[in-house]
């Protein structure tokens, strides 16, 4: 697909969007629009990173598989930030699965060797990459430590809220099955859960949809991370209000 026309309404990348507008439209001219939509893969672990994302909305996964085949979420992005950084910092190969979660419209694809032309320019683009890095770095750190310690129902309350902030809407489309993929248990864990969740009021669920019906106390019942990463985002970008829907 070509190029975007230079428009500030297709700034629904919040990291794109706060950019300076001459540093925004040079940044566009590079990029392509493309699909985002269920379970699509866009990058590959231990693959080669050839192009970089910068989601539009919906959700994405970064997932790591193990040797025995078992699979756990380790950080999850949405229009707030990006995808493929790391090539900047000399690591071109995937080192996770990226996989959309939460379909969206569209997202913007840029070439690696745009993007690292780009960020040698050390200019408010880079700033904003070094920045947005960082506070994935500490959002997987604190999922690093929250899936350790914490228990499978505080951390299915906090990724609904995440997943919600980054949608920017209370109904999630979400089957059981994939939940159960994103938080490293079982199927039959997950529905439990669930089942909890909806007896105690605080979700619904219907068919592959799961919708928050009482955001206040689901965020009770979820543990420390989700305001931890929340508050790490809202500090390292606070023009770019952390998730969507915030």
């Amino acid at each position: 697909m070509g190029p975007l026309p230079i428009s500030p309404s297709n700034c629904d990348n919040k990291l794109l969007a706060v950019l300076p507008v001459e540093d925004r439209q040079r940044v566009m001219a590079q990029l392509s629009i493309v699909p985002f939509q269920f379970r699509q893969v866009l990058h590959k672990q231990g693959e080669t990173i050839e192009d970089v994302y910068f989601p539009c909305g919906g959700a994405c996964s970064l997932t790591k598989t193990m040797e025995d085949g078992r699979t756990a979420e380790v950080g999850t992005v949405g229009n707030e930030g990006m995808l493929g950084a790391a090539v900047f910092f000399g690591d071109g190969q995937a080192q996770s699965d990226v996989i959309v979660q939460v379909a969206a419209k569209s997202g913007y694809k840029m070439a690696v060797r745009s993007f690292v032309e780009e960020m040698n320019l050390h200019g408010a683009f880079y700033n904003r990459v070094i920045r947005y890095y960082q506070a994935l770095a500490i959002q997987v750190m604190q999922t690093t430590a929250c899936n350790a310690l914490h228990s499978a129902e505080q951390r299915c309350c906090r990724w609904l809220l995440m997943t919600r902030d980054r949608v920017g809407s209370d109904d999630l489309s979400l089957t059981h099955e994939f939940l159960a993929i994103m938080l490293g248990v079982r199927r039959s864990t997950v529905s439990i859960i669930v089942e909890g969740l909806q007896k105690a009021g605080l979700v619904d669920t219907r068919r592959g949809q799961i919708t928050i019906v009482d955001r206040q106390r689901l965020e009770a019942s979820s543990c420390e991370c989700y305001a931890a990463v929340k508050a790490n985002f809202a500090r390292l970008l606070p023009d770019a209000a952390g998730f969507s829907g915030s």
